[in-house]
Parts: C-alpha cells; structure tokens; sequence
C-alpha cells in the first residue's frame, strides 16, 4: 500500500514524511492559531493512516472511503493532540484514526447490529491477533474468549453478526464455458424448494379469492381447531351450513392450484 498506489487521487509513494521535532513544533504552532501549520501537520501525516487501514483491508470496504475516514480522525487527532503531555504524536493519532474507522465500519455495516456485541467482536479481533502474534498460530474460540473473560458462545455469536453479509447469487466458481456455480447451489433445504415457494403463492391466490366468511371459517377450522359446532355458534349460522361453505371453499381452492 505504500509503493505507488493513488487513494482519493493521492499518489501514496509520494506523501512526505515529518521528523519528530518537526511534528511538535508544527503542533505547538497549529495549537496558537497557524492554519498553515496544521494543514502542513495533517498532510505529513497522512502515511499514518495508510499504516493503519491496512488493518482493515480485508473487511471488503472501500479503501478511498476508509482514508478519508482515516483522515477524519486524523484531523481530530491534530486538533486535540496536547503537546504537554510528553508523548508521540503517533501514539495519540493511531487509535484515534482506527477508532474513526471503526465507528465508520459499525455504523455503515449491511446489517445493523447492536454496539456492545460489535465492541465485543472487534476486541475479538484484536485478542485474536495478539494471540497469533505470541503463538505463531491462529487461536480457537476458547482462547479468544478466555483472553477477554468472555464466554466462548458469546464472543463466536459477535464474530459471527459483523461478516458480511453473502449473496445467494454471488458466484463461487466459472468454468471455460461461462457456466458456473452460485452459492444457493451450494445449498439445500428440503423444506423449502422453489416447488413449495409457488405452491404457498397458489394457495394464497386461493384463499384471497374467497369471501370474507369463507376466509374466517377455514381459520377458525385449521388454524384456531375449533369444531363446526363451534364454528357455527361464533359466527350465528347452523353447523350444517358452515359445513357446506367449509367444503364449498376447499373445493375452489383445490380447483384454483390444481389449475396453475
């Protein structure tokens, strides 16, 4: 990322690079008003956030977007950075700059997940490069979530609810003739076919295109177990006609699908 790539139409290998001495004295001058100073601060600094979305190059985002958010939380780095405090600059910016990112990569996500299992997932995430780090091999989830006092279920769950999100259309391979596979071929459930997709679809036709008592009679019937007895004292008929509409509108449905 740091040889000859253009993000956001930057020529990375080209960025300056600032000394330490430089960066204080540029703060110390961007603190009391210098706007050239902070401008100067910002985009000698900008290697910095390039050091860090490379940590979330992998999350499938945008890289132009994650500068630029990077960047965000760079300038917020700049501007609240206290120079008495005896420290690098770099060690104030970088959580800065990821934390910016990561708020970015919570609240954008493709489904909406609750903050405290994201907090949990990303902390996840970074025990499990720790982890690999001093191992020299990836942990399994009861390492994870012995690391952060977590149980494993919960920590595997919060993992789990930020990957993204996988169409069922996305192809997983093409052959030389164009043909290929999708990942629903790589997927079965018996229970629900597209056979079953239409014969639902038929049978609520069907029963739309019966009458109101019709509709009410059959869901008291099937759905709510009631008697034709029962039936037929809720809606103040004789049980000899809920009897007959009962077969009456099983018949027309029967026609309805049976005629698709």
């Amino acid at each position: 990322m740091h040889g000859k790539v253009e993000i956001c139409g930057v020529n990375t290998s080209r960025l300056p690079v600032l000394k330490n001495e430089e960066t204080r004295a540029l703060l110390e001058r961007a603190r009391s008003g210098d706007a050239a100073a902070r401008e100067k601060l910002i985009g000698g600094n900008l290697r910095l956030v390039l050091s860090v979305i490379q940590k979330f190059a992998n999350r499938g985002e945008n890289l132009d977007d994650l500068f630029q958010v990077g960047c965000i939380g760079l300038i917020k780095a700049v501007d609240n950075f206290d120079v008495s405090q005896g420290v690098r600059f770099s060690t104030y910016g970088v959580p800065m700059i990821a934390g910016e990112i990561r708020r970015y990569l919570r609240d954008n996500s493709a489904l909406r997940v609750s903050r405290s299992m994201r907090d949990l997932a990303y902390r996840a995430l970074q025990a499990r490069e720790r982890l690999t780090a001093e191992t020299g091999r990836t942990p399994g989830g009861e390492e994870i979530a012995a690391a952060l006092g977590e149980r494993r279920e919960d920590v595997e769950a919060a993992l789990e609810a930020i990957a993204d999100p996988v169409s069922l259309s996305e192809p997983l391979y093409a052959d030389a003739g164009g043909e290929g596979a999708l990942v629903m071929d790589q997927l079965r459930d018996t229970r629900d076919t597209p056979e079953s997709w239409l014969e639902r679809m038929a049978l609520g036709d069907a029963i739309a295109a019966l009458d109101e008592r019709e509709r009410r009679i059959l869901a008291l019937r099937y759905y709510s177990g009631r008697t034709q007895t029962e039936v037929a004292r809720e809606i103040h008929i004789s049980q000899a006609q809920v009897s007959r509409l009962e077969k009456n509108a099983l018949t027309r449905i029967k026609s309805c699908i049976f005629s698709q």
